[in-house]
């Protein structure tokens, strides 16, 4: 999207606002257990992680803390802490966040920084495939989501930001450190 056409802060805000992000919400549960799962998958309990876009209910914080992970919180609304950029991560999620990256450049090359060696950026978000008729895809009528992602850019991303590797599994996109 143009940065001329980008929401201001306030207007952004509110559209967040209509989410029902609730950590008990079962259906909200489910919907980010993918990231959920890859976690649990690839790190045992007492590792640390950051939940990097975490929203105004950060269900995903509060599911790795219940099962035992160390899980610090940031986004830039909701939760502004620049404390967590002073840490470094074995993992780091983001569910719904890279499509609303205005810099995303930036924004991958900050999230690598983050992870420790053998760390693992666990993003979900839809992709942009060849099946998809853009006019009539509903991503992209969310007027905060700012940037799409294809395969092709998945691998450019790792490529690009110093990732070593990458795999996509429906809508989870995991990005590997060494």
């Amino acid at each position: 999207m143009a940065p001329d056409d980008h929401l201001d802060t306030a207007d952004e805000k509110a559209r967040y606002e209509t989410h029902n992000n609730d950590v008990n919400d079962e259906r909200y549960q489910e919907f980010v257990s993918p990231i959920v799962d890859a976690v649990t998958k690839n790190f045992t309990t007492g590792k640390s992680g950051l939940d990097y876009g975490s929203g105004i209910g950060p269900v995903i914080s509060h599911l790795l803390k219940a099962k035992g992970y160390v899980v610090d919180q940031h986004d830039p609304i909701f939760d502004n802490n620049p404390m967590v950029f002073r840490n470094r991560y074995d993992f780091i999620v983001c569910c719904e966040v890279i499509e609303h990256f205005r810099h995303p450049a930036r924004e991958f090359l900050k999230l690598n920084q983050l992870l420790k060696p053998n760390g693992k950026l666990i993003c979900m978000t839809d992709l942009l495939t060849p099946d998809v008729k853009f006019p009539e895809w509903y991503y992209k009528d969310d007027p905060t989501h700012i940037f799409f992602y294809r395969k092709e850019t998945i691998k450019f991303v790792q490529k690009a930001f110093g990732f070593s590797a990458s795999s996509i599994d429906s809508r989870t996109v995991i990005f590997e450190t060494e």
